[in-house]
């Protein structure tokens, strides 16, 4: 901070108010793994940093799924640092603190990315739970109970996304809409796949689908046509399937070779 201060206020344009500006972010920043981590950062990058690092929390305590105690911690208490476990599927928990006269800590799961509102409708929240500082007891709690309705949870929202989701031909991919924007696609063949991930579409490994954010409706559309482009040089066509079931018309055959000239004969007419 002193570093970026003299940076910033002394050498730069910044004026105290800016500058305390600027601390009160800070102040958001508790975890000290945070500070440590950016210890050689250059002082005009730590506003970007901040930024990022709120924006970050901010996304993450979006995602928490849960509609009971943790849903409630964070509505009286804005996140400031949180530890997240990963698994290889992409299952994630995580682990916050506890603002009551207990010790302990509060561990919930985190919603995947990436799936529509829809995928959720009708699925009970796996909320989170409370532990004591007894790391043995709080694994039992976390294995025989929020970890099971975790994973049920997750299973019938991805089933459920996938619902909506044309499947593909190994000579065709198929590009689906969806509610929020996004496109998903589920490819036949490597080839296919990588091409699409290669052009942003991420896949979700429990499902197999790949997706692309339509956060950005200019990036998403060059996304799609240079995918359809190097899929088209591979022999795959495209199509953009709407919602209502009808395919677009913007959808693209793949390329076939040239046919061999023939002279025309005149063709016999009969009634």
């Amino acid at each position: 901070m002193t570093a970026a201060h003299t940076t910033l206020v002394i050498e730069g344009t910044w004026d105290e108010a800016d500058w305390a500006n600027l601390e009160e972010k800070a102040r958001t920043v508790t975890r000290a793994g945070w500070w440590i981590d950016q210890r050689d950062a250059d002082g005009t990058d730590l506003p970007e940093l901040l930024d990022a690092a709120m924006e970050a929390l901010a996304e993450l305590a979006d995602r928490v799924w849960d509609l009971n105690l943790v849903a409630e911690s964070l509505a009286a208490h804005p996140l400031r640092q949180a530890a997240v476990l990963s698994r290889p599927d992409g299952a994630q928990l995580v682990v916050l603190d506890r603002h009551d006269e207990c010790d302990g800590f509060l561990i919930a799961a985190v919603a995947p990315r990436g799936l529509p509102d829809e995928a959720y409708r009708g699925v009970p929240e796996p909320n989170g739970i409370a532990v004591t500082d007894d790391p043995f007891l709080a694994a039992e709690q976390v294995a025989g109970d929020l970890l099971a309705r975790y994973d049920t949870a997750l299973a019938r929202v991805r089933l459920n996304a996938m619902d909506d989701i044309v499947p593909s031909q190994p000579d065709r991919v198929v590009l689906t809409w969806q509610p929020d924007g996004s496109l998903a696609a589920a490819p036949v063949g490597d080839t296919a796949a990588n091409v699409l991930a290669a052009n942003g579409f991420v896949k979700d490994e429990q499902t197999g689908v790949y997706r692309l954010s339509g956060d950005d409706t200019y990036k998403q559309a060059r996304a799609v046509r240079q995918t359809g482009q190097q899929l088209r040089a591979h022999g795959i066509g495209t199509a953009l399937q709407h919602p209502s079931g009808r395919i677009a018309l913007t959808a693209t055959a793949p390329a076939a070779p040239p046919a061999p000239t023939a002279s025309r004969a005149p063709a016999a007419r009969t009634r």
